[in-house]
């Protein structure tokens, strides 16, 4: 049997990083993607610099960049098999101060560059006649606001990647083409800090766990659909029961 092979954007650093490195170990052949080079290659070494793991920086948002990440990987290795839309931006900000270009900022990476990638990878999947899994990453506060968390211009970018994963299994079902969700809570990872969050253990209390999730745990519930033949258009809410309820 020959490995999988999958693709993974914003793989540099956090939840991207870690998966790159979980799907690494189970025997995938990978292709990186982050928009900084230097982070991207630092990464790259810390995994050891394995031969099967192959590098394409660049900002997302421009659909050359999505299909010469695409186009790497078949070239490489003839499929397809996984996509990760992983690469995003987010950053809190009350309503009344958004600014077009803070929601272009948005819809352009988070939006914009799922998309097309997606599109991208799916017109390969289909070519190969062996379907595929795609893996969107969102969050659990499309359907779990938080007052005290403005954020409208990054979570209805997020809304849309809700929107797309179930409209894409629908389409593309047929073709054996899996497309699901991942929506995690707080996670401790480098996106804590640069939102501003000093002490992301300070919000356990947003989950019935008690406590905040890991890139790996993230990392496991990716290659559990990566790898399950019969679950598309879900949500996959990877958050110690944030959208259930809190601690008080």
């Amino acid at each position: 049997m020959k490995n999988k092979t999958a693709i993974i954007t914003g793989a540099s650093t956090g939840i991207g990083k870690e998966i790159a490195q979980y799907f690494l170990k189970k025997g995938f052949n990978l292709a990186l993607n982050s928009s900084s080079q230097s982070k991207l290659e630092t990464a790259y070494d810390e995994m050891g610099a394995p031969i099967n793991v192959h590098l394409v920086p660049g900002d997302i948002s421009d659909k050359k960049v999505s299909e010469k990440l695409v186009n790497t990987l078949f070239n490489q290795y003839g499929s397809v098999d996984v996509l990760v839309n992983n690469a995003g931006v987010f950053q809190p900000k009350p309503f009344l101060e958004v600014s077009e270009s803070d929601l272009d900022r948005f819809l352009e990476t988070n939006l914009k560059g799922t998309y097309f990638t997606t599109q991208a990878a799916i017109s390969k999947m289909i070519d190969q006649e062996e379907g595929g899994s795609i893996i969107n990453i969102g969050t659990v506060l499309v359907d779990h606001a938080i007052a005290g968390f403005p954020s409208t211009a990054p979570i209805t970018s997020k809304g849309a990647i809700h929107a797309l994963t179930r409209q894409l299994a629908a389409e593309f079902g047929k073709h054996n083409i899996r497309v699901n969700t991942i929506a995690p809570g707080i996670i401790r990872s480098p996106l804590q800090e640069k939102i501003g969050v000093e002490d992301a253990d300070s919000l356990s209390g947003l989950h019935l766990l008690g406590r905040i999730g890991e890139p790996h745990e993230v990392a496991e519930a990716a290659f559990y659909l990566a790898t399950s033949s019969f679950v598309t258009g879900e949500t996959l809410n990877v958050a110690g029961g944030h959208t259930v309820g809190h601690t008080i």
